[in-house]
């Protein structure tokens, strides 16, 4: 089992950055959009989600 871990240490240690790199991009997405903001671009003009989007600015 040692021997094992030794062997792969390159692969977990990327794989454990990997997964800190997206976990801390869900948990900003998430905080986002309980804040109220948009990933959007902004670009309204060539979006077909525009209305489900951005309905309550337009009100």
């Amino acid at each position: 089992m040692a021997s094992w871990l030794i062997n792969n240490a390159g692969t977990i240690v990327i794989t454990i950055i990997l997964l800190a790199v997206v976990t801390a991009i869900v948990y900003s997405m998430i905080k986002a959009k309980k804040q109220g903001k948009s990933h959007c671009g902004g670009n309204c003009a060539h979006c077909k989600m525009c209305a489900s989007c951005h309905s309550d600015e337009k009100k």
